[in-house]
């Protein structure tokens, strides 16, 4: 029965062969869009009919990319620094984001041709206006950058700054706006959906004026490089790109009310919150049901007579004890596919990630349950004529578990919780969609506040099911 749980596990998470999209096959009608949506007006998320949609004027061109390929565009949402990453091992077909092309980049991918020249700037609160009316004045000063970005770049030429390089350029906001950074560089066309009372443009313009965008491309794939570039000539020679920003520009100016409380941003995106729970439990109930599957198992590895088997199961728990959760999410979604050309989805990757890591942990109150029943069971029970295997199954395990069950749930617990790493890589889990509310409604305590009380509201009512099975099983206990 374990064996074939096993092969459960296999083929549950069994990845994808390829990375979908029109890169791999010419008969592909899917193009495979990777981008991070939260840089308006290249793309943003925007509640358009009741639906949470991703537009903006680069996922306009993504578009009319596609249309003249005949393929469907999927739109991947993940973190900036993730898109180089996914663009090389094939999980998506194409970057656009704003990106420039610099001779960093240009070495791990191939660019378009550029389709929008936007200039930099430096935001900082409006009580600061005069405090930096040149560059020079940001000299030792903290400094928020996007990560990965021509930003980033432009702020280590700052001598004696201090970044703070961040994923989302709406943390980078919410960092200046509670004074955790005096100053943030980014374009100007992404900073007016930022600007406000608050929160306004310094004099200081960086010298790197102009920055540059282009579509980012898997090296080697220049059928797809030629009709990227054929179709922006076609959206230039129209000058139909200049449109795309306007309508974007127009659309990003349409903010929704920052005054809106907790309670009207949950009832608002309750839609939102729902779908995150959703995939938050999926994710913890197979990440618990394989967790235990391997924990289970790498127990008995530990315990068993043979020397290797015993290594094998010593050598897993360390290994995965001993390493960050979101550096084995890394290496499982980035690095077998880099590698091994393993290409897992975000919900496989996640699912495998929660497994493995909580089998590591599972495996040690697994054994420390087994070695806590007294020896003098199972010596009985082969006295009795039953074998190991089955003396372990009828007479060990079921006290083992029952002894061990509280550990057990304080796992149960944990998975739940450290499921929220799983949305650093595009997994619309209760933390991703958190994230979305936030640039959305452009609050930034309110949207966490609210997956804060999902969380404990979800955590909670495991509690009292499990102290309910533990009540149970022990009635029959004399104290």
């Amino acid at each position: 029965m374990m064996l074939l749980a096993f092969v459960v596990l296999l083929t549950t998470v069994a990845p994808v062969a390829s990375a979908t999209g029109t890169t791999g096959n010419s008969g592909s009608k899917k193009l495979v869009l990777g981008t991070s949506a939260d840089f308006a007006p290249y793309e943003f998320h925007k509640v358009i009919d009741g639906k949470d949609q991703i537009v903006g004027f680069d996922i306009s061109i993504a578009k009319e990319i596609a249309a003249d390929l005949g393929a469907e565009l999927v739109i991947e949402d993940m973190g900036f620094d993730g898109l180089l990453p996914a663009l090389q091992s094939g999980r998506v077909d194409m970057v656009i984001s704003g990106m420039t092309p610099t001779d960093d980049r240009k070495q791990s991918i191939d660019f378009s041709n550029t389709y929008y020249k936007s200039k930099q700037v430096i935001m900082i609160r409006n009580a600061d206006k005069d405090k930096y009316p040149t560059m020079a004045d940001l000299e030792n000063e903290k400094i928020g950058v996007q990560k990965g970005s021509i930003q980033e770049t432009i702020g280590q030429g700052i001598p004696g700054a201090k970044l703070i390089a961040l994923d989302k350029i709406s943390d980078i906001v919410l960092q200046l706006q509670t004074n955790r950074v005096n100053a943030a560089i980014v374009e100007d066309t992404v900073a007016v959906g930022y600007l406000d009372d608050a929160i306004g443009l310094a004099p200081a313009i960086p010298a790197e004026e102009q920055a540059e965008a282009a579509v980012g491309i898997r090296k080697g794939n220049t059928e797809l490089l030629n009709a990227v570039n054929g179709t922006l000539e076609r959206l230039k020679s129209e000058n139909k790109i200049e449109q795309l920003v306007t309508e974007a520009s127009q659309l990003m100016a349409d903010k929704v009310n920052k005054s809106q409380n907790i309670f009207q941003v949950f009832w608002q995106y309750k839609s939102f919150y729902a779908t995150g729970v959703g995939y938050t439990l999926l994710l913890s109930a197979l990440g618990v049901i394989f967790g235990v599957i391997i924990g289970l198992i790498i127990c008995l590895f530990r315990l068993h007579d043979i020397s290797i088997l015993r290594w094998i199961g010593t050598a897993y728990v360390e290994v995965i004890r001993g390493t960050p959760m979101l550096v084995q999410l890394m290496i499982i979604y980035y690095g077998l596919a880099l590698t091994l050309g393993i290409n897992f989805t975000p919900l496989q990757a996640g699912i495998i990630t929660l497994s493995i890591n909580s089998g590591a942990y599972l495996a040690e109150i697994f054994r420390a349950g087994i070695q806590g029943v007294d020896r003098g069971q199972l010596e009985a029970a082969r006295s009795l004529g039953m074998g190991r295997g089955a003396a372990m199954r009828f007479i060990v395990l079921p006290q083992a578990f029952k002894a061990v069950l509280p550990a057990i749930g304080n796992e149960f617990v944990t998975i739940i919780k450290e499921s929220s790493i799983i949305s650093v890589i595009g997994m619309v889990d209760i933390m991703y969609q958190a994230s979305v509310v936030k640039n959305i409604t452009y609050q930034g305590m309110n949207p966490f506040l609210i997956a804060a009380a999902i969380y404990f509201v979800l955590t909670f009512i495991l509690s009292k099911l499990l102290g309910r099975l533990e009540r149970k099983l022990s009635a029959s206990d004399r104290r």
